[in-house]
């Protein structure tokens, strides 16, 4: 199957909100929502990057709210400025991340990883989603498959590995899409980009894995993030995607190639893990 950004159906009349969207995926994401006619909100840390985003998008009618995914207080004032603006949203895309960073604990005292891409992320989704009617896209990682979702340290005080902690939140992230489908009657949708060049890798603290990544894995094996953007838009718009679904890159690896429909790990799948995952992620964010 062959799919490219001129597959994108009519977005016209659409609300999305995306976070994420002043860099990497998300900038192309954003990108091709409003040129296809969708009206963006975006969620930033940076009002400057996010103003200079909207300024970028094609189109009129998109908005920005101040974001920080890592201090839920400021992800239950985002929610709440989103609801006031807006009655309806057809689109949630969860794309924010970061990776293996060294052990930083968030606002609330979670380990930053988790906290950014899984629990804020989950606080966004609940709090919104009684106004979404359409989909939500979580973003994960061909990772979640070595992650191990150990939910009795959260604040990772027993050890920490900056990349056991980043496959851990990509676990979290596609146990979570697999259990709002479980729960909700709309369509929640997980997608993963391969191995995109972004400036996530760079992001990882200097040493031999960010030497791996960035100076072996980005110019031999990476995609651009225009391709690596691919799965994302194909999960948020194509007509045939269904709830529960994985989409990501159908090539050796699931490094590259066509967006398709992929297998979850057996881990991601468990529905036990689901439940729990939940229950801890609810008590949590209204802690």
């Amino acid at each position: 199957m062959s799919w490219t950004v001129d597959n994108i159906p009519d977005q016209t009349g659409r609300v999305a909100v995306i976070t994420g969207a002043t860099s990497g995926l998300g900038l192309v994401v954003a990108r091709e929502l409003a040129r296809a006619g969708a009206r963006l909100i975006i969620g930033a840390r940076d009002p400057g990057k996010a103003s200079a985003t909207i300024d970028l998008l094609p189109g009129t009618g998109h908005s920005t709210y101040p974001l920080d995914l890592a201090d839920l207080d400021s992800v239950r004032e985002f929610a709440t400025a989103v609801r006031s603006g807006h009655g309806r949203l057809d689109l949630l895309i969860n794309d924010a991340g970061i990776m293996a960073v060294p052990r930083t604990l968030s606002a609330q005292g979670y380990e930053l990883q988790f906290a950014v891409n899984h629990l804020g992320h989950f606080a966004l989704t609940t709090g919104l989603l009684d106004r979404i009617d359409g989909r939500v896209v979580t973003v994960t990682s061909v990772l979640h498959r070595k992650g191990r979702l150990d939910l009795d340290d959260l604040s990772a005080a027993s050890g920490y590995s900056p990349t056991d902690a980043y496959n851990r939140s990509k676990l979290a992230n596609m146990v979570f899409a697999l259990e709002l489908h479980r729960r909700w009657e709309g369509v929640s949708v997980a997608a993963h980009p391969g191995y995109a060049r972004t400036g996530l890798q760079g992001s990882v603290p200097p040493g031999l894995y960010r030497f791996l990544l960035t100076r072996i894995g980005n110019p031999l094996v990476a995609v651009s993030a225009a391709r690596g953007a691919l799965p994302l838009l194909y999960a948020a718009t194509a007509p045939q995607v269904a709830s529960g679904e994985l989409i990501g890159p159908g090539g050796p690896g699931e490094m590259r190639g066509a967006p398709k429909a992929l297998v979850p790990a057996p881990a991601a799948a468990d529905p036990e893990a689901g439940r729990r995952l939940w229950a801890v992620s609810e008590q949590l964010v209204t802690a």
